[in-house]
């Protein structure tokens, strides 16, 4: 096996120089077409059910109104309750013909369970999972976190609350040829500092989500949702604690949530809201050592120096001592 690793490290670099810009041409054409497809095909929503998570508030409470404005049916959760009655009440004034509201807590199974067994015995279907319910965390280098234990629910809301509500909802969603929309987040592919555990929980979703679909692809839609800053208490609240993350400019939730219904409708795999997001990509693919640097630069990460004035220097990620 180790002889055809050597050659597979000999023969495909090359390769691959040669076949990308060979495939490139036919991969604009296909993406050309699927373009001009979702031009013609947007997927009616009306009388169709949606169940969101999330939606008392933030981005989630905007996707209620969203699909609301498309006529759909919608099964609205939250931890808080008392919260959903205001959401519900607005989205049954722009168009939604009946909202059912539900407590639970989507990081524990059983509440999963009994979200999702209220949305069927109520209406019958599904045909849009919205997983949007996520937490934040105070933003700390890593370094100075002592206990671990205090950021675990970031991981239990954000990606197993995703899963939970998925694994109950996929029979359904099979019959119906539904829609699984994931609200995962930039920093799952473009990593911030100070937030290395939110970080981790949105990489996951994408990942799972991803492996999920070619899985589940021919019978269940997915469409995972990158978004960046958006003006939300959680988002807000970053910005409280770390200053250094204020030069990222907030999107609108409003905005947002209008592409990513939108975008569901039309079948597409990926949304990146604001747009200007996915310039980052290929940045990070390319440069990954520059993307680095600048935003050690930009967060105040590179080593100060020491108070005898001796200077600290960044080599190899590790701090040395210049006399």
């Amino acid at each position: 096996m180790s002889t055809i690793n050597n050659i597979l490290n000999i023969v495909l670099p090359p390769l691959s120089l040669v076949l990308l810009p060979i495939y490139m041409l036919p991969y604009l054409f296909f993406k050309l077409f699927i373009y001009v497809k979702s031009l013609f095909y947007k997927e009616n929503m009306a009388g169709k059910v949606v169940l969101i998570t999330g939606a008392a508030s933030g981005l989630g409470e905007q996707l209620a109104y969203e699909y609301a404005r498309q006529g759909a049916r919608l099964s609205l959760v939250d931890i808080k309750k008392e919260n959903l009655v205001e959401v519900a009440d607005m989205a049954t004034s722009l168009g939604s013909p009946d909202v059912i509201i539900i407590g639970a807590d989507v990081s524990k199974v059983q509440d999963s369970k009994q979200f999702v067994d209220e949305t069927i015995n109520y209406f019958g279907q599904l045909n849009h999972l919205v997983n949007n319910a996520g937490v934040g965390g105070d933003p700390i280098l890593i370094e100075d976190c002592s206990d671990v234990t205090k950021y675990t629910s970031i991981m239990d809301t954000n990606f197993w609350g995703a899963i939970h509500g998925t694994l109950q909802a996929i029979p359904h969603l099979k019959n119906s040829k539904g829609r699984i929309i994931v609200i995962a987040s930039y920093t799952g592919w473009f990593p911030l500092p100070r937030l290395s555990f939110y970080n981790a929980s949105k990489a996951a979703v994408i990942s799972f989500f991803e492996t999920l679909r070619l899985e589940l692809g021919w019978y269940i839609g997915i469409t995972i949702v990158t978004p960046g800053f958006l003006k939300t208490k959680m988002a807000l609240r970053a910005y409280e604690y770390e200053a250094s993350l204020r030069i990222i400019p907030m999107g609108s939730t409003f905005e947002c949530a209008k592409e990513i219904v939108k975008s569901a409708c039309r079948g597409n795999m990926y949304v990146t809201n604001p747009s200007w997001v996915k310039v980052m990509f290929p940045f990070k693919m390319f440069y990954p050592e520059l993307v680095d640097w600048a935003q050690q630069h930009v967060f105040g990460l590179l080593p100060k120096s020491s108070k005898n004035g001796n200077l600290h220097i960044l080599k190899n990620n590790q701090v040395l001592k210049e006399e």
